[in-house]
């Protein structure tokens, strides 16, 4: 039997003495970056809306568990310990099996017969609702079909701070409202779909390197403590809290805390972030859980609002928890709160019961750590043989959604006429990006690799490929169908070859191009998770070079995990097009044909912004430690400007800016009307919560906690409940137990009492003061197809908030039309209250402030046609 570890202490959020600060600017703008402790951690709110029904149902099943069996709840059962990528203990007694949590926000992680959908950024793309629900609800269905219960997606941490970062791809964008609407219709699609979505990676995780210490120091860095990203509160409400309050909105069933810091504390025990902006100010009803093994503390990260350990060890396999055993003792002993044990549990079950699912979950159809059909279900223990993979297939019709996605995402960043294709006499298709990963699609585990065309990005963000349709595959079958002569060369390293089939007469050049990122602990090619430089891979860039200067019709396609620098050859007369054609999922191939072709009119918007330097984006990877062996620290100094935003402030020159992009037809805006709305004045919320329920006593006699009996067989590292001893000083291993919570823990922590509501939160309605949402203006304007064929716009809505510190404009809403030549549409956005307001420190509300407003709308972030004062 195992023993117990020490419960450790509440990490400091405040700055460590004998730290290097740097300038006395950037000394000032870090004393801002601070999180307050914030105690007690939120219960539930019965009338919460949207969630009454699942809170009542939760609270008549956890009422009638044991505490063991709450902790059960709380606490995964370890490292390959069962067959999800993280499992929770059952409830047997209730014939409840563990919940099953499972990777990615693509599609399911490890398995076979699912789909391999395209990338957030890529589906952020294509700045339509409807696609981007439609996506969530098929990963949800292929989930649910697998036996999942929570589908670790979709993500707004990494927001897109510096596009370098290796798991931008996974989230949608930089700019927070387009992120927030991919985090909306994300979970709702999800959840509709029957499977619980978790919001992550929360928050201001916006780098791979130094977000754990074992990985950086596997790669020769010498640190102890992760990294922190120092953010101010205004910047906090304004940038990053932005998406995940959306997410709340929503209803979004869980939400995961970060590896790094957060203001110099760890962000799975953070209390500012998980107990007052999460719980209380936005009032998120689910859970939380930790990302896998970024917690750090026992007693201490359950009262400052963690709810579930993932995947339940201190250290993969290391057979000891966090919570388990340390859980049942620390309740038992008073320094974790009985109330806080059963809001922990009440939070599991009604997310579980709010997306319609029951105690008697459906049996989980695979194992992540193998594809073999029989096998252990207890993997690192070797036991359990049984059937574990029945190969289920989950796909549906959900190829043609990828498909269509693919299309409509792609975006179309030049065209000078060579556009659409029209049965071309010579196509020659050049660059390994083209062709086949010769290892096959999944030949690189979590696709760490670059070989071959680039569909998805590497790490625990990706899903196995069913089948890969590469672009030559597909443009070679075009090219049979009308009759066209086809070659292609897939490698990037044949400069003779290359030059004498392009300069051949009637050539029209294909050229496929990438650059790869992923999760931080996959290196390929010296690029740890984050990639090193905004180039092309694979000499991608003087392939370009070359093949425009042997060929006068050459076109470029990029799949890339987000900007390149396009600087030295996008304006060669040459290359008569270029395409993003993002991270496609597996109907690659045929997508960009549609789209090459005209089968799809493009329609997709870049979702960040191409610069000319890497310089020019402002914040960058911090890429060496900062603090000698202590936490590197990376201060957010830039403030909300990120991406557009910085580029405006200081009127830099761009490539491509933010939302741009070309259809093979033409748009006119004209005619902008606003209309003011009859919201009433902003009523800050008032009042207070109920007191903590309490739902039952238990038994203080550690005889009833133990291991139940000398035949119970106990699975090698698998986490319980049970203790080991009755000695609670044995049974802790901790040296300094017997503290008394109060002498543990920070003031108020255990604090059961009727709490102040905050002025921002909203008495009963998830994501914030219900004011916030108020319409307060409809901005409409008309929209004519002025061109010779069928195409959609994508009106964009963007404001001007006027004050001295925001940024020029900002984006608010869009609006997506499919007009005939000739045909005229009425673009429709909305202003929220929100959406005019700031974050105003002092009063920790949101304010509309005095300064005059000015609204937008046009066909990117620097193509504004029409504009208006609001009132």
């Amino acid at each position: 039997m195992k023993p117990a570890v020490a419960l450790a202490t509440l990490a400091s959020s405040t700055l460590a003495a004998g730290r290097t600060l740097g300038s006395t600017n950037q000394i000032e703008k870090r004393a801002l970056a601070t999180s307050d402790p914030f105690y007690p951690s939120p219960w539930m709110n019965p009338d919460a809306e949207g969630w009454k029904e699942a809170y009542a149902k939760a609270r008549e099943f956890v009422s009638q568990l044991t505490l063991m069996e709450k902790v059960n709840l709380t606490t995964g059962v370890g490292w390959q310990g069962e067959q999800c990528v993280g499992n929770t203990g059952s409830i047997p007694r209730f014939g409840m099996r563990g919940l099953c949590l499972q990777d990615s926000p693509l599609g399911i992680r490890g398995t076979d017969y699912n789909s391999a959908f395209p990338s957030g950024q890529t589906v952020a793309a294509t700045f339509d609702r409807a696609l981007i629900y439609k996506r969530g609800y098929a990963m949800g269905m292929e989930a649910k079909g697998k036996g999942v219960d929570v589908l670790l997606g979709p993500v707004a941490g990494p927001l897109g701070r510096m596009p370098a970062a290796g798991r931008n791809w996974e989230g949608f964008s930089p700019d927070p409202v387009l992120t927030g609407i991919g985090m909306m219709e994300s979970v709702k699609g999800i959840q509709d779909a029957g499977t619980i979505a978790c919001a992550k990676h929360y928050i201001g995780n916006e780098q791979e390197h130094f977000r754990q210490v074992g990985e950086a120091q596997g790669y020769g860095f010498d640190i102890s403590e992760t990294l922190s990203s120092n953010i101010d509160d205004k910047t906090m409400h304004e940038l990053y809290l932005w998406p995940f309050a959306d997410a709340v909105r929503a209803g979004v069933g869980s939400v995961m805390c970060s590896y790094q810091q957060v203001n110099n504390s760890y962000g799975c025990q953070n209390s500012k972030l998980l107990n007052d902006l999460l719980k209380n100010e936005l009032g998120f009803q689910g859970f939380v859980m930790s990302d896998w093994q970024a917690q750090h503390t026992g007693a201490a990260s359950a009262v400052a609002g963690l709810d579930m350990t993932m995947p339940g060890d201190t250290v993969f396999n290391s057979g000891r928890s966090f919570f388990g055993p340390n859980l049942t003792l620390a309740v038992l002993n008073g320094t974790v709160p009985a109330y806080r044990l059963d809001d922990m549990a009440m939070r599991i079950m009604a997310a579980m019961f709010k997306v319609g699912k029951t105690t008697d979950l459906e049996p989980v159809n695979f194992s992540f750590w193998t594809t073999d059909t029989y096998g252990p279900v207890h993997f690192v223990a070797n036991e359990g043989f049984q059937e574990i993979n029945s190969h289920v297939d989950v796909r549906a019709d959900h190829g043609n959604l990828i498909r269509e996605i693919a299309a409509k995402g792609t975006v179309l960043l030049k065209n000078t006429g060579s556009l659409p294709l029209k049965k071309p006499k010579f196509l020659a298709v050049i660059g390994e990006d083209a062709g086949p990963n010769l290892r096959g699609p999944n030949g690189c585990g979590d696709r760490g690799c670059d070989d071959g065309t680039l569909a998805m990005g590497w790490g625990s963000g990706t899903a196995n490929f069913p089948y890969l349709i590469t672009p030559d595959a597909a443009l070679q079958a075009q090219a049979v169908s009308d009759g066209s002569r086809y070659e292609s060369i897939l490698t990037n390293y044949a400069p003779a070859q290359t030059r004498a089939l392009v300069s051949q007469a009637n050539a029209t050049a294909i050229v496929f191009v990438n650059a790869d990122s992923g999760e931080g602990y996959i290196n390929v090619d010296g690029n740890m998770g984050d990639r090193k430089n905004l180039t092309l891979w694979k000499d991608g860039d003087a392939l370009v070079k070359n093949v425009s200067s042997w060929c006068s019709n050459t076109i470029v396609v990029i799949h890339s995990t987000g900007p390149v620098l396009l600087t030295e050859w996008y304006d060669s007369p040459n290359i008569t097009a270029i395409l993003w054609a993002g991270l496609p999922g597996q109907e690659s191939g045929n997508a960009i044909v549609d789209v090459l072709y005209g089968k799809v009119n493009p329609s997709g918007r870049t979702p960040f912004t191409w610069g000319a330097t890497r310089e020019s984006y402002g914040a960058d990877v911090l890429y060496e430690p900062n603090n000698g062996n202590g936490a590197p620290q990376q201060d957010f100094t830039e403030g909300v400007f990120i991406d557009y935003r910085y580029f405006d402030k200081f009127d830099t020159p761009v490539i491509y800016e933010f939302g741009h992009g070309l259809s093979y037809t033409t748009f006119k805006y004209s005619n902008i009307k606003v209309e003011k709305s009859n919201a009433g004045e902003y009523k800050p919320t008032e009042g207070t919560t109920a007191p903590a329920p309490t739902l039952g006593n238990f038994s203080t006699d550690l005889n009833d906690y133990l291991f139940p009996s000398d035949e119970f067989h106990y699975v090698y590292q698998y986490n319980y409940p049970y203790l080991n001893t009755t000695d609670p000083k044995e049974a802790s291993g901790d040296a300094h137990y017997g503290q008394t919570a109060e002498e543990f823990l920070p003031p108020h922590a255990t604090d059961s009492s009727a709490q102040p509501l905050l002025r921002s939160s909203g008495k009963n309605e998830p994501g914030g003061n219900r004011q916030l949402y108020d319409v307060m203006y409809t901005v409409t304007a008309d929209i004519t197809n002025t061109g010779d064929v069928a195409g959609t716009e994508i009106p964009q809505l963007y404001l001007s908030l006027g004050g001295e510190d925001d940024p020029v404009v900002v984006l608010r809403d869009f609006d997506k039309l499919f007009l005939q030549p000739g045909e005229t549409g009425t673009f429709r956005g909305t202003l929220t209250r929100r959406d005019l307001s700031n974050w105003d420190v002092e009063k920790q509300d949101w304010v509309i402030s005095a300064a005059k407003k000015k609204v937008f709308v046009g066909k990117s972030s620097r193509k504004l046609e029409l504009s208006a004062e609001l009132n």
